[in-house]
């Protein structure tokens, strides 16, 4: 049976709430991977061979980066921080609660938002190669490819344009980067063993590294 709520708590100001935060650092982002010399127009080739060095590059711009997209994934995080401090007792208030930014809810529609256009991607690249992922974590997908480049299993077209609607080479937020490739051997142990391949597919540990 459907619940009929008795009481609640709404937050009547709307806008496009994070629209400011995300457009200053998608900028930041973008104009510090260009300084390193990954621009937007790279073919996907030059694309792939630039983002293989980039951190080489520059190492002060290099840990730059870093910083911009741990903001990111920091500052979704504040939208619903929990209790810090081993004095935290189950049932009590914390200090996160009363401020304007404790908005567990916008976080939730920002991953909602996510994986939805992950899922889309996912079909769609099913659709177009046939092909589907061995393992998915958060943004991470671990596909199936013919060869050791992303480009061997991305669909194109005849003009050599990426086709829509499916995973695509950029440096822009919602476009692919290469996280890592290994042989189908290793990702078949891990899997046995009861481990996702996304977690590891970039070498160590991507939750625990990154804190996802």
């Amino acid at each position: 049976m459907p619940a009929d709520p008795i009481e609640a708590y709404l937050r009547r100001e709307t806008g496009a709430y994070l629209d400011p935060w995300h457009d200053r650092l998608k900028n930041a982002y973008v104009d510090t991977l260009a300084d390193l010399g990954v621009t937007k127009d790279l073919t996907d080739t030059e694309f792939l061979a630039a983002m293989e060095q980039h951190k080489q590059a520059d190492p002060a711009l290099a840990a730059v980066l870093a910083a911009i997209k741990g903001t990111v994934k920091g500052g979704i995080g504040k939208l619903r921080e929990g209790p810090q401090g081993q004095q935290y007792r189950d049932g009590e208030t914390w200090p996160a609660l009363p401020r304007p930014i404790w908005r567990p809810d916008i976080r939730a529609a920002v991953i909602s938002k996510a994986r939805v256009n992950m899922h889309r991607k996912l079909s769609n690249m099913a659709k177009m190669t046939g092909l589907y992922p061995l393992a998915v974590l958060s943004d991470c997908v671990v596909h199936p490819s013919p060869g050791a480049s992303p480009m061997d299993f991305l669909p194109y077209a005849a003009s050599g344009k990426p086709q829509p609607g499916g995973f695509r080479l950029g440096l822009t937020p919602g476009l692919a980067k290469l996280e890592g490739v290994q042989e189908m051997a290793w990702a078949v142990d891990l899997m046995e063993k009861g481990f996702n391949p996304a977690r590891h597919i970039k070498g160590g540990d991507a939750v625990l590294e990154e804190g996802e």
